[in-house]
């Protein structure tokens, strides 16, 4: 009888590259539980969308370490080809909030094991114009921090990096006027940040993306931010999104979609899952319900 095949993507340079001490010990897991392993390092940026795309139907289970960006790279080849198989994860990175979502532990050597011996979970992936995320598309304030931070400084203070290069642009906040098209209704108005999530925590903070989040329903949760006329104001929002109250503030739209069109009349910088993602005039998001499925815990 033929074995099971596996492979298994890693990112070297994810989180502290601890990856490596552990390599070992995550392959005889692999092989201990009945697959014969192939191992590939990514080289360059988008390398695992490559390697996904060619090679995932010769497998029965693909396995990635790295950060959130590495993951998104392995779904993003995965949707373009033709052999689903589902996608064990070992989160390596500094923030991991799809990991979180997905209840998968951050220890390196439980988290091989979900993959090799869980159950396939199927889930929500969002399609942003031409490309794919896996639980988070966003714009404005904050975006471009995770990929602006040095990485060196990222690896040494994690989230603390994030909040350092996020104080620093709060003097001078970019806004855009947008149209926004959901649920048969018309937005138009000035915004600093929104976010299109399938995510319980974004940038390691729980609560942002509202209660009742549920990861494979075909909706997204949506949240876009007004422009502040003073500090009371922007006080007021940051606190909301940190501590969600129950009583609603006139500075955030929030709801639920599985569809929605975004113009301006600038470029907007976007991010998918915490990469950059380009700059676009128009963006149409879509759910893809229930489209990959990813190994979690029994």
């Amino acid at each position: 009888m033929d074995k099971k095949k596996l492979l298994f993507i890693f990112n070297p340079k994810s989180g502290k590259g601890q990856i490596r001490n552990q390599l070992l010990a995550i392959v005889d897991t692999f092989v201990k539980s009945g697959y014969e392993v192939t191992i590939y390092p990514t080289q360059a940026k988008a390398d695992a969308v490559r390697k996904v795309a060619e090679a995932a139907d010769e497998y029965d289970l693909v396995v990635c370490s790295g950060g959130d960006g590495t993951l998104d790279e392995v779904v993003t080849g995965m949707m373009q080809c033709d052999g689903i198989v589902p996608i064990g994860y070992i989160p390596a990175g500094s923030t991991n909030d799809f990991a979180q979502s997905l209840k998968i532990p951050k220890n390196m050597l439980q988290a091989a094991d979900v993959a090799v011996n869980g159950q396939a979970f199927p889930c929500d992936v969002g399609v942003f114009n031409e490309d794919y995320f896996v639980y988070i598309a966003a714009f404005g304030l904050f975006t471009d921090v995770s990929y602006m931070t040095n990485q060196k400084l990222k690896n040494i203070f994690g989230h603390v990096a994030y909040i350092l290069e996020s104080a620093k642009r709060l003097y001078d906040i970019p806004s855009y006027y947008l149209e926004v098209e959901v649920n048969g209704k018309t937005i138009r108005d000035e915004f600093i940040y929104g976010m299109i999530t399938n995510s319980v925590s974004v940038g390691g903070m729980k609560n942002m993306t509202g209660s009742n989040v549920k990861l494979d329903d075909g909706e997204f949760e949506v949240t876009l931010i007004k422009m502040p006329q003073n500090p009371i104001q922007l006080n007021e929002i940051l606190t909301n999104l940190v501590m969600p109250k129950d009583i609603e503030t006139p500075y955030i739209y929030t709801f639920k979609t599985d569809h929605i069109r975004i113009h301006c009349d600038d470029y907007v910088p976007w991010t998918l899952d915490g990469e950059f993602g380009g700059e676009h005039k128009n963006v149409e998001i879509y759910n893809r319900c229930r489209r990959i499925s990813f190994m979690v815990e029994k």
